[in-house]
């Protein structure tokens, strides 16, 4: 459990450092945390914060630039989508953001790891 409450801490300071304007992908947070490989467990993390919290969840996208919509989600997909799109990430029709203009590209990432 201590694990779990770890990992998902660790998610929660790195996509608190995503600059508003800017999105990363679950694999991207999974890697600069050292756990390559761990994009779905770095989803689930994200999931398990209240839609309220101060860490900027909807500033995380999957490796293709989508927001996963999924009726599970119970509509806070479509709330990513308008957070997103008032920060100034234009979100197409299929719920499409363009990575290579919105990626978050940390200068120094050498802070992000903690081993």
């Amino acid at each position: 459990m201590n694990q779990i409450l770890s990992f998902d801490k660790r998610v929660c300071e790195i996509v608190s450092r995503i600059p508003f304007g800017q999105v990363a992908t679950y694999g991207q947070i999974a890697e600069l945390m050292g756990s390559y490989g761990s994009a779905r467990q770095v989803g689930w993390s994200l999931r398990r914060l209240p839609i309220s919290s101060e860490v900027p969840w909807h500033r995380v996208v999957n490796a293709k630039g989508h927001i996963s919509m999924n009726p599970n989600r119970e509509g806070s997909d479509w709330m990513q989508r308008e957070m997103l799109i008032e920060e100034g990430i234009p979100v197409d029709a299929s719920c499409t953001v363009p990575l290579k203009e919105y990626r978050w590209r940390p200068v120094d990432s050498n802070w992000l790891i903690d081993n």
